[in-house]
């Protein structure tokens, strides 16, 4: 058994994959199924898309008028124009775009054709439907109307630029200057006059634009350039004055200061050097007290011819007169030297403060000079360009040209039938498919082996279809009179499965299950007890589910007692077995008891009950109730060989097959294999599966007889 679930669960995990694949093959049978709904889909769309073509929709009629930027413009005279022409870049061409679209151009059009008093233009003019009085009715229950009498002139001009506008539409042809105004309405005439009126009043516009801007750049440029002339003169004004009030000062004469100045310095440099020779010289001499000494020092030549006879009185004297001659004129050297450099200070000081002071009038000269000069230079280049642009009033030319005026169109643009009725036929198509679709993806129940294997990872050990009959015993009937029929033989097959799900020990005691009341699990426990009683088997029946104890109304019996009745200990079980003779088999029936039906399967006695029926059967099968509505087949479970769970076709959703799987293995015991039951032979080729399928394909017509 392990080695099975173990085969199942690698079956599972192998095939997971494919489910991210789409089976376009599926795809393309679920369409053809459906096909029907596709066709009703598009038959409707027609009809309705051919009832609004020929009966609700307006014919409207287009007209086109076509304009192209000059972007060569004739240059009467070489001046520069207050407004430069267009350039020829993606920028300029979408603002030229929305030009076209503006409000204000649209306004001019609507006041100049009078478009206010048109009704396609101005709702308020219309005559309105039995919808639109409704929708008023219901506006004005929720919000009263204003006293007012109507829309003003002013809201009806608005919604007439609105209604233009969306009748309108502006198209650059692309990698040129060329734009394509088109104006669609109910009317030939009207859509060409609106269209022509469009681009002549663009390129009114244009001129408009630069007249007003050349007019206001003139009077601009008169005020400015008498502004500046009064600021020239002005200008003027003050160098001249400051001139006269000031001495002569030039850049030459300013040079020739600093020389002097520089010429002072050097002076005062070198004055201060023998000042200070001098007075080391004095300091020398002052310090020297002998005769050699004071030679040495002095380096006086009569002073040296002395000091060989020093020692004679008179000579004496002279050299000490000579030395203090020496030294008083030394003395006077310094305080003349001192004097000196005092007055040369003095100079200095006076020859920088004229310098800063000329500095400072030449700078200001060159300020008030240059002032001027820009303002003349000002003054000129804005005289000139006045002159240049009252020139220019007169001449101006507009950015574009009519390249093609719109001509009245012959034939209605819209509705256009033939798209429209492949439109509404498309997208019935459309409509149709994704309602198939969606009706086949929305459906969780199983319709092959495959989608049960893949989706719960258990095989499929049986396949049984559907029986035509009321009761389940007519079913019995039919598969006891039929032993050859395509039931029998997928009942012969589900028995072989069964017991080859364990070869070393085949089960004795099996059984059945299902998700939910209404899936055929009885009688797939009946076809079983059936199949294994016409092998000459000792077979029991069991109706495990004691809650419903449906087993007496079809085997129509009177006996009361049963399987509770046994394990209470209050009959025994030869007691109230009984033999059905179109089973062929014994059939133990349900009774009710005081306990819970759990609790009793739980019990001790059950289990040995169990034991001592295998000593005497060799198949014995058990009906359970609904896996998720009670836990009595999980209890039961735990005593049984094998576990059939039953799964109907096209019917049990995979939530509650998956919900149920998971209840046995949440107790240790998962499902030997699953049962998809009741498959409706028709309904399987209606899905495409008809010609694949063992007891339900059409080579199986070959080896049964029904």
């Amino acid at each position: 058994m392990n080695d099975m679930r173990r085969i199942q669960q690698g079956a599972a995990a192998a095939t997971a994959p494919d489910e991210d694949v789409i089976d376009l093959g599926a795809l393309l049978s679920a369409l053809w199924r459906g096909k029907i709904f596709i066709i009703l889909a598009m038959v409707a769309a027609v009809c309705i898309g051919g009832m609004y073509v020929y009966t609700l929709a307006t014919p409207m009629y287009r007209s086109t008028a076509v304009v192209m930027l000059n972007n060569r413009e004739e240059q009467v005279v070489d001046i520069g124009n207050v407004i430069g022409g267009l350039g020829s870049d993606s920028a300029v061409v979408n603002t030229e775009v929305e030009v076209l679209k503006s409000r204000i151009l649209l306004g001019k059009v609507v006041d100049k054709l009078n478009l206010i008093e048109d009704p396609e233009f101005n709702a308020a003019l219309r005559e309105r439907s039995a919808m639109d009085q409704m929708k008023s009715m219901v506006r004005n229950l929720v919000r009263p109307p204003s006293s007012g009498t109507g829309p003003s002139t002013d809201s009806q001009r608005e919604g007439a630029i609105n209604a233009l506008l969306g009748a309108l539409t502006i198209k650059n042809i692309p990698q040129s200057l060329v734009f394509q105004a088109t104006v669609e309405t109910t009317e030939r005439e009207k859509s060409a006059l609106i269209a022509d009126t469009l681009v002549d009043l663009y390129i009114l516009n244009q001129l408009e634009v630069k007249f007003d801007a050349t007019e206001q750049a003139t009077t601009w440029l008169t005020q400015r350039v008498t502004d500046l002339q009064v600021s020239l003169e002005k200008a003027e004004q003050e160098v001249k004055d400051f001139r006269a009030s000031t001495p002569l000062v030039s850049p030459e004469a300013l040079a020739g200061l600093e020389v002097q100045v520089k010429e002072m310095r050097d002076r005062i440099d070198n004055t201060q050097g023998a000042q200070e020779t001098a007075r080391a010289r004095l300091e020398n001499m002052r310090g020297a007290e002998t005769p050699e000494t004071q030679t040495e020092v002095t380096g006086d030549l009569q002073l040296q011819r002395l000091l060989p006879r020093i020692d004679e009185p008179a000579i004496a004297q002279a050299f000490e007169t000579r030395f203090g001659q020496l030294l008083a004129r030394t003395e006077a050297d310094i305080t003349r030297n001192d004097s000196q450099l005092k007055a040369l200070q003095d100079s200095l000081t006076t020859l920088e403060r004229q310098i800063d002071q000329q500095s400072n009038d030449l700078i200001t000269l060159q300020q008030l000079t240059r002032e001027a000069e820009a303002s003349r230079l000002l003054y000129e280049y804005f005289l000139s360009r006045l002159k240049e642009t009252s020139a220019q009033q007169g001449v101006q030319q507009a950015d574009s040209r009519i390249l093609s005026p719109a001509v009245v169109p012959s034939q209605p643009s819209a509705p256009r039938k033939s798209m429209i009725l492949a439109a509404a036929a498309l997208l019935g198509l459309v409509i149709g498919a994704a309602f198939v679709l969606i009706r086949e993806t929305r459906s969780r129940a199983f319709r092959n082996a495959e989608q049960l294997e893949t989706t719960t990872g258990y095989a499929t050990i049986g396949q049984v279809p559907l029986i035509q009959a009321k009761r389940r015993l007519d079913a019995i009937a039919y598969l006891k009179d039929k032993p050859s029929s395509a039931a029998a033989e997928a009942i012969r097959n589900l028995r072989t499965s069964v017991m080859l799900s364990n070869v070393d020990t085949p089960p004795k005691v099996i059984m059945t299950c299902s998700s939910l009341s209404g899936e055929g699990k009885t009688t797939i426990a009946l076809s079983l007890s059936l199949n294994f009683a016409t092998m000459g088997k000792r077979v029991l029946l069991i109706e495990g589910d004691i809650r419903r104890r449906v087993f007496g109304q079809y085997l129509k019996t009177d006996q009361k007692d049963g399987i509770v009745s046994i394990i209470t200990g209050e009959r025994t079980f030869d007691d109230v077995v009984i033999q059905d003779s179109l089973l062929g088999a014994d059939v133990l029936l349900g009774d009710k008891g005081k306990a819970n039906a759990a609790d009793i399967f739980s019990s001790e006695r059950f289990a040995n009950l169990l034991s001592d029926l295998r000593n005497r059967y060799d198949i014995i099968i058990i009906d359970t109730p609904p896996v998720l509505i009670v836990p009595d087949a999980r209890v039961i479970a735990q005593h049984v060989d094998a576990t059939v769970f039953v799964v109907r076709w096209d019917r049990t959703q995979k939530e509650q097959v998956l919900g149920a799987l998971r209840e046995f293995e949440s107790v240790g015991k998962p499902v030997s294999g699953l049962v998809l039951n009741q498959i409706n032979p028709r309904g399987m080729k209606r899905y495409g599966y008809g010609n694949n399928y063992g007891p339900y394909s059409a080579y199986g017509s070959k080896y049964y007889l029904n």
